[in-house]
């Protein structure tokens, strides 16, 4: 059995989904997210991912290790490119990688894509752990306001 799934978001009951996103150490980690993420808030981000699949085929997953809510991402549309965003909760931190190659894997030989992107905001700078992965500095990119770091990965130069 595989230990990771992806499945739709919408599988996921809103009230794990609505924790994670308040989790003090991951809402840290999502310079978007300032004001905690209510119910409301919920439904407007899974009708906003959903409609990401309507209109582009793809969009974000949640995430289940071992059959439990590990947390979502995955890629989705971003000014072009495939943006490949991992929000987990923290006891499930050590997967980041595993997970990684997983959706890598559906990018480039199912999606037949010829790159991702990942943004970080600057206030996180240690990029080692994506430039190890065979990222590259790749400029920088405003969305709502604030400045993200943004690093390419090509299919032909991936590690």
């Amino acid at each position: 059995m595989d230990e990771i799934k992806l499945v739709h978001l919408f599988e996921i009951k809103e009230e794990q989904i609505i924790d994670l996103m308040n989790n003090r150490i991951v809402s840290k980690q999502l310079p978007l997210l300032s004001e905690g993420f209510s119910s409301e808030d919920c439904r407007t981000f899974l009708k906003k991912k959903k409609q990401l699949w309507d209109e582009h085929g793809f969009g974000p997953w949640a995430f289940l290790i071992k059959e439990e809510f590990a947390g979502w991402g995955g890629l989705q549309p971003e000014n072009g490119d495939a943006d490949f965003a991992l929000i987990l909760h923290p006891k499930f931190w050590g997967w980041g990688r595993k997970i990684f190659n997983k959706v890598k894997d559906r990018a480039f030989n199912q999606m037949n894509l010829n790159s991702i992107t990942i943004l970080l905001p600057p206030s996180r700078p240690n990029s080692r752990a994506i430039t190890r992965l065979g990222f590259i500095n790749d400029g920088q990119l405003t969305i709502d306001s604030e400045l993200f770091l943004r690093f390419r990965l090509n299919k032909y130069q991936e590690k």
